[in-house]
This record gives structure tokens, C-alpha cells and sequence, in this order.
């Protein structure tokens, strides 16, 4: 991997973590538990290849239409995660940030990623992104939103706007774009994920399953990276 161009910033889609658990005749939680140890590894695997930010995706605005056991159990996952993800933080001097609509969340859960920012806010390790009760087009409603308000209250004018403007308001502001999406199980599509943010990303597609994701697999989507000529539009 010495002579790999490694991707400042990777984004991923950690998927089919419910088909992992049916194959193996277990509940689906069982695949999201797995599933977050896979995110736990990805971490570490990034950050020791030289990888600066890395988003994962999870859970969606639309993930709410799951059948209510589930996503009881996804929660309940999450409060456990947040706590781990704090001591793993402080271990490893990560910076943790939540991206999404946090207010639909519980208030113990609000809580815990308030902590877990504030407390990993000036660690200089991995960047780590959670997009949690996130969607592009809700982010990018909410954006236009406070825009619309700054704007009424003569915060900047029309003319002013810019792309860079824009991004000032989304959960992003202050991350760099992905350089590189991966999506695991197979499915090749976005699914409403950073929408403004991919518009130059290359994205790398996997038919592995989210919790058998490894390193190897890693190295493959860096590899395909690396294939790719990026002219961000010029020639």
C-alpha cells in the first residue's frame, strides 16, 4: 500500500448487515451488532493507511419505516455505541461528530453524542463522522432553511451566495468532500447520502456484505481508487 495514492477522505454505505445475519439464521440485529464492530475495525484500517476523515452511514431519515423492533434494537445498539465510542475516542485520539437531524433522537441519546463531541472535540487522530437520522435532501432543506433566515435578517445578500456559502451550512461545513464512496452488498446507488458532497467523489461498489468487510477489502477499494483518473471536470 506504500505506493498507493491513499484518499484524504472516504465515505461509506455499511450494507446488508440484515441479509448477513439471515444467512446465518440469526436475528438481524445480530448482522447491525456485527455490523458495528466492522465500523470499529474500519477505523483503525483507515487511519493506519492514512485516511484523515472517514463518514459512515448509520442510520437514514428513511430507516425510521423499518418494522418498530428494529429499529428499537437499532437504538438500543446506538446508546451502547456512543458509550464505547467515547472510551475508543479518548484511546485513540479520535474526533467524533454527528451528522443528521438530531432532534427526533431521544433525549438521553441527544446526551450522549453532545458528550461524545464535546469531549473528542480537540482529539487530532481520525476525523470519524456518524451520519445518524441523516439524509441529503433533509440536510440540504434545513440548510436552505437557515439560509433563507440569515438571509432575511441581512446576514449576507443574494449576490453573496456561493457554493461555499452553501456548504457553511451543511453538517459538513469545515469537512472536505469524499474522495472516495464505498457501498457494500452489492447495491449501486447513493441512497440519498451526501448528496451535495459526492458530486466528484469516485464510488466503489463491493458485493461483500457490510460485516465482511475487511482490510482486504479495503485494499481493493483503494486499489480501484488509485485506477481512477480525477479531472474534476477539466480534461
Amino acid at each position: 500500500m506504500e505506493d498507493l495514492k491513499i484518499p484524504r477522505h472516504i465515505a461509506v454505505i455499511p450494507d446488508g448487515n440484515g441479509r448477513w445475519a439471515k444467512k446465518r439464521f440469526m436475528p438481524r440485529n445480530y448482522g447491525h451488532v456485527q455490523g458495528a464492530r466492522a465500523v470499529e475495525k474500519m477505523c483503525e484500517d483507515v487511519y493506519n493507511m492514512g485516511v484523515e476523515y472517514l463518514t459512515v452511514y448509520a442510520f437514514s431519515t428513511e430507516n425510521w419505516r423499518r418494522p418498530t423492533e428494529e429499529v428499537d434494537a437499532i437504538m438500543k445498539l446506538l446508546r451502547n455505541y456512543l458509550k464505547d465510542c467515547l472510551k475508543r475516542s479518548e484511546k485513540n485520539n479520535m474526533k467524533v461528530s454527528v451528522l443528521g437531524d438530531k432532534e427526533m433522537l431521544s433525549p438521553d441519546i441527544k446526551a450522549s453524542i453532545e458528550e461524545l463531541e464535546q469531549k473528542s472535540a480537540s482529539n487530532t487522530g481520525l476525523k470519524f463522522q456518524v451520519a445518524l437520522n441523516y439524509g441529503g435532501r433533509d440536510e440540504l432543506l434545513r440548510a436552505f432553511k437557515k439560509m433563507s433566515e440569515d438571509l432575511a435578517n441581512n446576514q449576507f445578500t443574494v449576490n453573496e451566495i456561493d457554493e461555499k456559502v452553501i456548504s457553511s451550512y451543511l453538517d459538513t461545513k469545515g469537512i472536505p468532500d469524499p474522495d472516495l464512496l464505498i457501498r457494500t452488498s452489492g447495491e449501486q446507488r447513493i441512497s440519498n447520502y451526501l448528496l451535495w458532497q459526492l458530486a466528484y467523489t469516485e464510488f466503489y461498489f463491493a458485493d461483500v456484505l457490510w460485516p465482511d468487510f475487511d482490510n482486504k477489502e479495503l485494499e481493493k477499494a483503494i486499489a480501484y481508487y488509485n485506477r481512477r483518473e480525477r479531472r474534476f471536470g477539466g480534461v
